[in-house]
């Protein structure tokens, strides 16, 4: 298996770390309720697929708040790993997690780009990992913090993806009925003018009725 072989449910895990209020805050290389939408995309991505995922918090009651609920609702019986390491590589409950799952393929997402995603990611790489950061689901406190970041990983080996790349490459044929609704459901919730395309090829195209989907309210906590 090498970067050179694309992504499926079975050959990878997903990771989200620190995606807390308090790192929020601090955000500011991209809009923080579009981080959120990308990031909640991914997390549904990764339910539709059966994906195996780690959540993993920071500080939770000292300092940054909980993981927003929108993420974790969907995984109801699982309990972030929390720690006090800025680099989620250093952690021993975090590594144990990514050892026990036993996938080589990594996809994370973090806050703050430069610090969270960029530390786990360059030793993930050091350490034999094949290693996938999700850019549009992460966020630095700059532009350039979380641009430069992304130079610095793609220079160690660091693949760059978006969420939506991500679920489509899950996906890649539409003749696998068993995820092909999901997959659109979680498309027409969170992309936007692709998601808006979907649900008039739905309606004019083809005659079925129309399926907003639930606004989801932005919770920090």
């Amino acid at each position: 298996m090498s970067i050179h072989d694309l992504l499926t449910p079975q050959n990878c895990t997903l990771v989200l770390i620190d995606h807390q209020p308090q790192m929020l805050f601090g955000v500011a290389s991209m809009d923080r309720q579009l981080l959120i939408n990308n990031a909640v995309g991914l997390a549904k991505a990764a339910k539709v697929f059966d994906v195996p995922v780690i959540l993993t918090s920071v500080e939770t009651k000292s300092f940054s708040g909980y993981i927003v609920p929108q993420i974790t609702e969907q995984f109801p019986d699982q309990a972030p790993i929390e720690r006090t390491s800025m680099n989620s590589w250093e952690d021993p409950g975090f590594r144990a997690e990514v050892e026990r799952i036993g996938r080589k393929k990594l996809v994370i997402a973090a806050l703050w780009t430069e610090v969270c995603l960029c530390y786990p990611a360059i030793e993930a790489i050091r350490d034999g990992y094949e290693v996938y950061a999700v850019a549009d689901a992460s966020g630095g406190t700059t532009i350039t913090a979380h641009d430069m970041a992304m130079q610095r990983m793609i220079q160690a080996g660091v693949v760059p993806v978006t969420w939506q790349q991500v679920l489509l490459e899950w996906q890649r044929d539409w003749a696998r009925k068993e995820t092909y609704y999901p997959t659109l459901d979680v498309v027409k919730a969170h992309s936007g003018a692709y998601g808006t395309g979907v649900e008039y090829a739905f309606t004019m195209v083809h005659g079925q009725p129309p399926s907003v989907p639930t606004p989801e309210p932005i919770r920090l906590g």
